[in-house]
């Protein structure tokens, strides 16, 4: 197994941390072994927040054990991972982060239990379509797609394109079916003194729109080597020439404001929300929040047109530590958390189940958006996320595209930077 990186990037978190974890031992998860200790990062409102919740009632009725729920947020949970999961304060079960730098580094780290019985028994490998069950396994790199199952997503994501029905009628715009159609949209609106796309620059969603840009030239095979490292990445290829020189001009035309580079994501979500934006590209993970907030307009999705492949994947992972004192307990909660009846939730409030039955799905934006989903299955198009490849990628990937952006550096320029940086991560991974 190749260590080297995990121990550079998780070494100086150590020593911060050290003395917080003297005396600790090596077991985690409850003492009780009638108690389950959850840890999710999901809003109690949220699609996933209420199934889940529904989830835990099952639980505690069927098996008369409790759960200790404790709310973590995104960031707590991934910035002291390494170090709780090693320390008898880790949970039985958490929700974490799928791919290479994150699950597969605790993976390959062996700080996660490997779920190959429990996948076995409970018949979850059935439940997952491929595209989906890549980022559940990983190998003794930690690098996703084979080797052992060390997670399981009972929902699923992806990027797609929220329009805002009220004003594409009011600029008199159809919804595009061809890049072009798109273009030829985005143009219109800008003609019309609108500035057309809501974005972020100071965060993942500009590179999101980056690699959806570069997938309108790919094929499966590129996505396979930029994210599974199966061949050689080409920055100067077709695939990223295409997406760095568009998301170029889509600044010099007007289609994203100038300052793009200052904005947040919650900014960017606002602002389509606030109805003052009549597109914006990003993840289903919005949806929700739009049911509840963009209220003052009509709006729909549909998919990024002329592209057969969008970034997207399964979930974020359960996950069970390898020290949790109650691992039984963790996968008969992940099995409750597959039934149909816990995915309808899922799907009936603005989240995408991976195993709900369609008739059961009443809410006609949530079959809008189940269906998008599942024509990306069909179609494998689900292209996982830029910024998945290496441990460090999202704050270099976020730091190139806006040098782009603001003008700082040519696209090729900015190409051969992130090629050597894209490079230099795989090779420590994959110990080359």
């Amino acid at each position: 197994m190749n260590t080297a990186r995990r121990i550079v990037a998780v070494g100086a978190a150590l020593a911060a941390t050290a003395a917080l974890l003297t005396g600790c031992s090596a077991s985690g998860g409850s003492s009780d072994p009638n108690t389950l200790k959850l840890w999710h990062f999901e809003g109690q409102e949220s699609a996933m927040g209420i199934a889940w919740n529904e989830a835990i009632k099952t639980f505690e009725k069927e098996t008369g054990a409790k759960v200790e729920f404790e709310e973590k947020s995104f960031e707590q949970i991934r910035s002291t991972a390494s170090q709780v999961l090693n320390s008898n304060e880790a949970p039985d079960i958490l929700e974490y982060n799928k791919g290479n730098a994150t699950a597969g580094l605790l993976a390959s780290q062996g700080l996660l239990s490997n779920m190959n019985d429990a996948v076995e028994k409970y018949g979850w490998d059935k439940d997952l379509a491929p595209s989906i069950a890549t980022t559940s396994k990983y190998d003794e790199n930690g690098i996703m797609g084979s080797g052992d199952w060390y997670g399981i997503p009972n929902y699923g994501e992806y990027v797609e394109v929220y329009y805002n029905k009220d004003m594409f009628a009011q600029y008199g715009v159809a919804v595009p079916t061809t890049y072009d159609e798109f273009e030829a949209a985005l143009q219109t609106f800008v003609d019309n003194g609108v500035t057309p796309l809501a974005e972020a620059g100071a965060e993942y969603p500009i590179g999101q729109l980056f690699y959806q840009l570069a997938l309108t030239k790919a094929d499966r095979s590129f996505i396979d080597d930029y994210q599974l490292y199966k061949g050689d990445v080409d920055w100067q290829g077709p695939e990223l020439s295409y997406a760095a020189d568009t998301l170029k001009e889509y600044v010099d035309k007007g289609f994203i404001s100038k300052d793009v580079t200052g904005i947040k994501a919650e900014d960017m979500g606002t602002t389509w929300m606030s109805g003052k934006a009549p597109i914006m590209v990003s993840g289903s993970w919005w949806y929700g929040r739009a049911v509840t907030e963009a209220t003052s307009f009509d709006w729909g999705t549909f998919l990024f047109p002329g592209s057969d492949f969008a970034p997207g994947s399964g979930g974020n992972l359960w996950v069970v530590p390898e020290n949790a004192a109650n691992k039984d307990l963790a996968y008969k909660f992940i099995d409750i958390t597959m039934r149909p009846e816990i995915q309808n939730l899922i799907g009936n409030n603005g989240g995408v189940p991976v195993k709900a039955d369609a008739a059961d799905i009443t809410d006609p934006k949530s079959q809008e958006l189940i269906a998008n989903f599942n024509t990306l299955l069909d179609d494998d198009g689900l292209a996982y996320y830029p910024d998945w490849p290496t441990p460090t990628f999202y704050d270099q990937l976020v730091a190139g595209t806006q040098e782009l952006i603001n003008g700082t550096k040519k696209p090729n320029d900015v190409l051969t930077q992130l090629g050597d940086q894209y490079q230099s991560g795989v090779d420590d991974i994959t110990g080359k």
